[in-house]
């Protein structure tokens, strides 16, 4: 009976594993991918595994500022079909309603603190 109840949990570990992150709604959809060390590209996620390897098409790199090496321009570089190394990605997130807002936190001008 005990290696039954060892069966059935790792057959349940297994199930969880497989649906703790479903990349199939990404399929075919924009994506942006933030990697270990700060290079960041947006692509269409063509395919992945469960190792959170990616394959990107119509992908390209943001470019890094010059003068501040955390910082990110708006301009890309064209890099085409790439895998993406799923050891290395820190984020994955669409690119649909990715957008600038206005930061909230900021205070207007002539606002006084503590009002």
């Amino acid at each position: 009976e005990h290696t039954h109840h060892l069966a059935a949990g790792a057959r349940m570990a297994s199930q969880k594993k497989a649906i703790v992150l479903d990349m199939s709604k990404y399929v075919d959809k924009s994506v942006r991918v933030k990697f270990m060390g700060g290079r960041e590209v947006v692509g269409v996620l063509k395919g992945y595994d469960a190792l959170l390897n990616l394959v990107l098409d119509e992908a390209h790199e943001y470019l890094k500022d010059p003068t501040d090496a955390y910082r990110l321009l708006d301009e890309t570089r064209p890099m085409g079909l790439m895998v993406c190394r799923g050891t290395s990605i820190m984020l994955v997130c669409p690119t649909d309603g990715l957008e600038e807002i206005a930061n909230p936190f900021l205070q207007e001008e002539g606002e006084e603190e503590g009002q």
